[in-house]
């Protein structure tokens, strides 16, 4: 079995677009990483999750996933503080019991976490499938928009890794 590893913001979940909704509303620069630091630590992460929408029917697609018993799956996710950290984990467990989540400081690369060799991470961000690589992992870029080159395999729907391997 494979580790697979999936990123939960703009994968699972489009808290990006709530939140950038909301930088906007508030005319937060979004060029200003200490405003943005700010912004992001201060959220009621709680309350965020129950307003942001599932992307593409990511829960139903990882119980597929899970169920498969073709990977070893966990949610790797970057927090900007505790809170959000709690209320991510207490948000994906009303939906699995025993999935592993991980979550990851955002100041920290997510290959400095867990053991990227030969390991699969879907995520929104190229940056970090970039990363990824680098460190002999499998990048596979999650996006809406399957007509642009990413530079990585790219999956509209989480379940649809499970014919990729």
């Amino acid at each position: 079995m494979k580790n697979l590893y999936i990123d939960f913001d703009g994968v699972i979940m489009d808290t990006i677009g709530v939140t950038y909704d909301m930088l906007d509303r508030l005319e937060v620069d979004r060029k200003d990483p200490d405003k943005m630091k700010e912004f992001y630590s201060n959220l009621n992460w709680k309350q965020l999750l129950t307003l942001t929408p599932i992307i593409n029917d990511g829960f139903n697609c990882l119980k597929k996933i899970f169920n498969s018993n073709k990977f070893n799956v966990a949610i790797l996710t970057h927090v900007n503080s505790l809170d959000e950290a709690v209320a991510k984990i207490n948000h994906i467990r009303k939906y699995f019991k025993d999935i592993t989540i991980i979550p990851v400081p955002r100041e920290i690369s997510k290959t400095k976490i867990c053991l990227s060799k030969d390991a699969i991470l879907i995520d929104d961000y190229s940056g970090n499938l970039k990363e990824w690589e680098s460190e002999g992992g499998i990048g596979i870029q999650f996006s809406r928009d399957l007509t642009k080159d990413k530079g990585f395999p790219v999956i509209d729907k989480l379940d649809k890794i499970i014919d990729m391997f």
